[in-house]
């Protein structure tokens, strides 16, 4: 495993690390306690030093999964998870410096911490960006020793360009794939003079990067892959990064001409987001330990041809680009 900093935490993290939106279980799936400590260990076995979690996914239990592991082992392992999403209804309104204060201190207990690596604002409404008091709030948590760092998460790019006209964001975690390619654009180069770290999530695309989905692949009624492709539930980019599903699986098999070799397609794609040397590090989940073995390999993986890189740009200027660069 290779290390990388995240801006400026300082902190060295590893290439590949862990999300943990679907750790413990598939998507929609009752939590497996036993099932996310055995995928967090093997993450960590493999060299993962940062796990990203949320306080709402699995309702807190990952969070608290996340930090009986993290407590068992002897490695330094930096820990980020995210407030905000529990806001409901999720408009501008419900982000109060009382309420974002009261979550970061549920985090802490459940987590059984006294300070926080990275907090992350769980995508936002656009217009808490334009809110300095929000990132104030922050600002006296770190002071009182409750956190180490703040950052954001975002759903687009317009929106980690105005967080980082607040000094004291540190990292943006941001979709960023194959068919996502617009945060390569522009923002890119303005984190590096800013310093700030990338953390690139839905690095498959919901899956549909790993290869191995075809027309008959169905999902379970409270996966978000059945009930949000037109965003009914959250944002539709989180899901198949707001790509038509059969158009996607038509694109998949021209990168699949890309990578003719034995490694799975799913190596292959998070291997292509480290070739941006200003991604910090990537985030895949999973959902078995076998997932994140697959996962960390991606790392040793050689550097991608130009020719390849080319080519996967090629194909989302064909299949992807119209439709999807624009949103977001």
């Amino acid at each position: 495993m290779q290390y990388r900093e995240l801006g400026k935490t300082g902190f060295k993290v590893s290439e590949v690390s862990l999300g943990t939106w679907q750790v413990g279980g598939r998507w929609g799936d009752a939590f497996n306690e036993k099932n996310a400590e055995e995928i967090i260990n093997t993450a960590i076995d493999g060299g993962v030093n940062f796990i990203d979690t949320a306080d709402v996914y699995s309702e807190g239990q990952s969070e608290a999964a996340v930090a009986k592991v993290v407590k068992s082992r002897p490695e330094e392992i930096y820990v980020a998870t995210k407030c905000g999403r529990q806001i409901q209804p999720h408009t501008p309104e419900g982000y109060t410096a009382d309420r974002l204060t009261a979550y970061v201190e549920e985090s802490l207990q459940r987590m059984k911490v006294d300070t926080i690596d990275l907090i992350q604002l769980h995508c936002p409404p656009t217009e808490i960006y334009k809110r300095p008091e929000i990132f104030g709030t922050f600002e006296r948590l770190k002071e009182q020793g409750k956190i180490r760092n703040l950052g954001v998460s975002v759903e687009l790019v317009d929106e980690a360009l105005m967080a980082m006209q607040y000094d004291n964001v540190a990292t943006v975690q941001i979709i960023f794939n194959m068919f996502r390619l617009k945060p390569s654009e522009q923002f890119f180069a303005k984190a590096r003079k800013n310093n700030c770290g990338i953390i690139a999530r839905v690095p498959l695309a919901s899956g549909l990067l790993s290869g191995k989905m075809n027309k008959q692949t169905s999902f379970g009624p409270e996966d978000h892959r059945n009930f949000n492709r037109n965003g009914e539930a959250f944002d539709k980019g989180e899901t198949f990064s707001g790509v038509d599903f059969d158009l996607g699986l038509e694109a998949v098999e021209e990168i699949k001409r890309l990578f003719p070799g034995e490694e799975p397609l799913a190596a292959q794609a998070i291997r292509w987001i480290l070739m941006f040397r200003e991604v910090s590090t990537v985030i895949p989940g999973a959902s078995r330990p076998e997932q994140v073995r697959s996962n960390i390999k991606a790392a040793e993986l050689p550097a991608l041809s130009k020719e390849q890189m080319e080519g996967v740009e090629r194909i989302y200027e064909r299949y992807i680009k119209p439709t999807v660069h624009e949103q977001w």
